[in-house]
């Protein structure tokens, strides 16, 4: 987004350094409403990597309250702020769909899953509850797998077929939704 076509702030979870960083705490909810003033758009992509561990009971709260709590933090302290944002623009998966659907086209309209990530996502936009009654619009991005060149999931599934072991999975016929980095950044 800072390609010289936009000033970006970012939000850190330390001090400060940068006269372009705001230090926020969204384990603590410690963010000062006054530091989202003047912004045309705030965007959060933060939570905990799905792809990183199996899925232990400790795995699935870290995963649940990294998207959870920093969504209810910006958008509280968005709703509290005296000039808010016009748009709050919020990650969320495609996951809020469920796992099992076959040919079948899904879309905003469709209904949401009842499994893990289907939860996950249900409360995830749910944590932007504050902003509905402001001026401030609210858009969650269901992106299936962000795919790059400098890493992420992209890197995880090609080392194996870089050691001449990758392979279809399961029957080869699943659909795998995915979205290329630079048209992310663009749709934001």
């Amino acid at each position: 987004l800072s390609d010289g076509r936009h000033e970006v702030c970012r939000l850190v979870r330390r001090d400060a350094r940068e006269s372009d960083e705001i230090a926020w705490d969204p384990a603590t909810g410690v963010l000062n409403a006054e530091d989202l003033t003047g912004f045309d758009a705030v965007v959060c992509l933060s939570g905990e990597g799905i792809a990183d561990a199996r899925w232990s009971p400790s795995k699935r709260k870290r995963i649940l309250e990294s998207r959870v709590e920093s969504v209810r933090v910006l958008s509280d302290a968005l709703a509290k702020s005296v000039s808010p944002s016009g748009v709050f623009v919020c990650a969320s998966a495609i996951g809020c769909y469920g796992i099992e659907h076959g040919d079948t086209r899904l879309d905003e309209s469709s209904g949401v899953g009842d499994d893990f990530l289907a939860e996950v996502c249900r409360d995830w936009e749910g944590a932007a509850g504050s902003l509905s009654g402001t001026d401030v619009r609210v858009v969650h991005l269901r992106l299936g797998i962000v795919l790059s060149r400098e890493g992420g999931a992209l890197a995880k599934m090609l080392l194996p077929f870089r050691l001449g072991l990758g392979g279809k999975l399961g029957s080869g016929r699943q659909w795998m939704s995915w979205v290329g980095l630079s048209d992310v950044v663009r749709a934001i």
